[in-house]
């Protein structure tokens, strides 16, 4: 491992997987930074893109790699100074279900074990979800979440919340590869991710009502998540966990708004729509809004609502 100080700006960067779209769209926020980028695909859909831009710019150089074999992500991270790790399903195991825990594990391990013999990696960064944090605590002794706080592994398998199992079994192995090796590595725990993309069978959804009676069902939009990760990765302070969201579904019309959204149904009585309940929130994202504040300047942003201020972000 390279030491941990260092100007980062035009180094190379490589995305792994870059065909997802938080991927595609770091690639090319990236670029346009100035950085040269390794653009490791898995072919989820969104290699092609990425290819007619390798024909145009000389910076972006892709690469057929798999997380299961650990030679392709060698190729991917020679000559690298840095990692923005994502994780999708196969495309011949495209559901989450109790082995995708071993799956996703694996490959998190392969892809830090790599890190780790790769003299130039710097800077590891690893998306995770905000479904590693928010699952399994009471609200007595817990009123509060933020990233301090870990899924219950036991009561993802009671309650068979495999995409929360899975995330938080492949997060915990690389965090434990991270410290071991000494690999400078900061993770993202996202939000669901919004976008024309989503669908129904999305699995972070699965306990969606429950998220949202409990005050933790956090979103966020791609373009505040690609900042995010580039925020961390170029911020030296940065350290550990950062939940990432900027939006939270609290009231009955935003979850009214996101139903409709995932599946069109008839106009919802109106009594429904002039509810204006609020449900607590006790999710924080108090750490990642620090950091960003002087990355992303001062446009309104929706961040922490448990803050009695506006914070001026984005």
């Amino acid at each position: 491992m390279a030491p941990a100080s260092y100007n980062c700006i035009f180094n190379t960067i490589c995305v792994m997987d870059a065909s997802t779209r938080l991927g595609t769209k770091l690639v090319k926020r990236l670029l346009k930074k100035g950085y040269t980028v390794h653009a490791a695909i898995q072919n989820h859909g969104e290699s092609s893109s990425l290819k007619r831009i390798e024909c145009e710019e000389k910076k972006l150089k892709i690469f057929e790699s798999d997380p299961f074999d650990y030679h392709s992500i060698l190729d991917a991270l020679k000559g690298c100074y840095g990692l923005f790790y994502n994780f999708e399903p196969p495309a011949d195991y495209p559901t989450y279900d109790e082995e995708m825990g071993k799956v996703e594990v694996r490959a998190a391990h392969n892809v830090l074990e790599a890190c780790a013999q790769t003299d130039t990696i710097e800077k590891v960064v690893f998306t995770s979800s905000a479904t590693t944090i928010v699952w399994g605590h009471d609200k007595d002794s817990a009123p509060s979440i933020d990233e301090r706080q870990w899924t219950d592994i036991n009561f993802c398998r009671k309650f068979k919340l495999w995409h929360a199992m899975s995330k938080t079994l492949a997060e915990k192995t690389a965090w434990a590869l991270a410290m071991d090796r000494g690999i400078n590595m900061v993770t993202i725990n996202s939000g669901l991710l919004m976008g024309p993309e989503l669908t129904i069978t999305n699995p972070y959804l699965k306990g969606a009502a429950e998220m949202y009676e409990d005050g933790v069902f956090v979103t966020v939009d791609l373009d505040f998540l690609v900042d995010a990760h580039i925020c961390v990765y170029e911020d030296i302070a940065s350290y550990g966990r950062y939940l990432c969201f900027n939006h939270i579904i609290n009231q009955k019309q935003d979850a009214l708004n996101l139903v409709q959204m995932l599946s069109p149904l008839p106009s919802p009585p109106q009594s429904l729509e002039e509810d204006t309940t609020m449900i607590q929130q006790r999710i924080s994202n108090k750490k990642l809004n620090k950091l960003m504040v002087d990355f992303r300047g001062c446009q309104p942003q929706m961040m922490d609502q448990n803050a009695n201020q506006d914070i001026c972000l984005s």
